[in-house]
């Protein structure tokens, strides 16, 4: 006997297009989360209640005030908050903002997070919506506004990566005719990249041990360094023209085809004599 699932009315908006929120689903390697998104697409699951979702409720209640902070911190004004856009051609295809900088068109995403799970990574978890807002609505860049549980604020600005796009609309794409089909998902196995984030951040690092002692040795190190490449210049200058190896004073310095210099310390020295021209 054949199972036909039963579906739910189409009651639910977000049922006829793939979202920001459904992108870090199927980019990510959850099969459970995946699956039960394909059903809740197909009308076959209610979607999960989060109201008792203490976490989500908190980035639900402070996102306004996120706003607010950036906008007074930074002086930009954000537009287009919780508008619904859909992609010019992947009518599929949509992301529900948080809000666009006005002066530059970028996506503004709101976060709250819990002050032990922030760390730099941050962007990282948040890349895969991120890049699909930023391709649904053509923006070349998003700000991520982070408020964490310690009474933290973070201003993190990302690039849109277009190799990483193209393999979420790959993937994205054989997750809407898996939808359309009733065929079951399979999960992509697409590593995020490491997102290539813009500094906007002026940090003391006083408080590190590890920054105290290499800053110590590059202080101590660097005019050792200094006349390391002075003298690394002047041997280049005195090699003559037509000299493809040069050697003296436990120094020798060779020549490539390309005209490239490269410097060896001699481990032996058996003699003061350089080559001569």
């Amino acid at each position: 006997m054949s199972f036909e699932p039963t579906r739910i009315p189409d009651s639910h908006p977000r049922r006829s297009f793939v979202g920001g929120s459904d992108a870090r689903i199927i980019m990510g390697d959850d099969y459970a989360a995946l699956v039960r998104l394909w059903k809740e697409k197909r009308g076959e699951l209610e979607p999960a209640d989060l109201s008792g979702d203490l976490v989500v409720q908190l980035g639900t209640v402070t996102e306004r005030l996120n706003r607010n902070w950036f906008e007074k911190n930074t002086g930009q004004v954000v537009a287009d908050v919780q508008r619904q856009v859909f992609h010019a051609v992947h009518r599929w295809m949509a992301a529900t903002l948080d809000g666009r900088i006005a002066a530059t068109g970028a996506v503004f995403e709101a976060k709250f997070m819990l002050p032990w799970n922030f760390s730099e990574e941050a962007a990282e978890k948040h890349m895969s919506q991120l890049q699909h807002k930023m391709w649904v609505t053509a923006s070349r860049t998003a700000v991520l506004s982070i408020i964490t549980g310690g009474g933290k604020w973070v201003e993190l600005s990302i690039l849109a990566d277009p190799l990483y796009q193209h393999l979420l609309l790959t993937a994205e794409r054989k997750f809407w005719r898996c939808v359309q089909s009733g065929e079951p998902p399979r999960l992509f196995g697409i590593e995020p990249p490491r997102p290539r984030i813009e500094a906007v951040r002026t940090v003391d690092m006083s408080g590190s041990n590890a920054w105290a002692e290499f800053a110590n040795l590059y202080r101590l190190t660097r005019p050792a360094a200094q006349d390391h490449d002075r003298a690394k210049a002047e041997l280049k200058a005195l090699m003559p023209q037509d000299a493809k190896e040069a050697a003296g004073y436990g120094v020798r310095a060779r020549r490539s085809k390309s005209g490239a210099i490269s410097f060896d310390v001699l481990a032996e020295e058996t003699g003061d004599a350089a080559l001569q021209p």
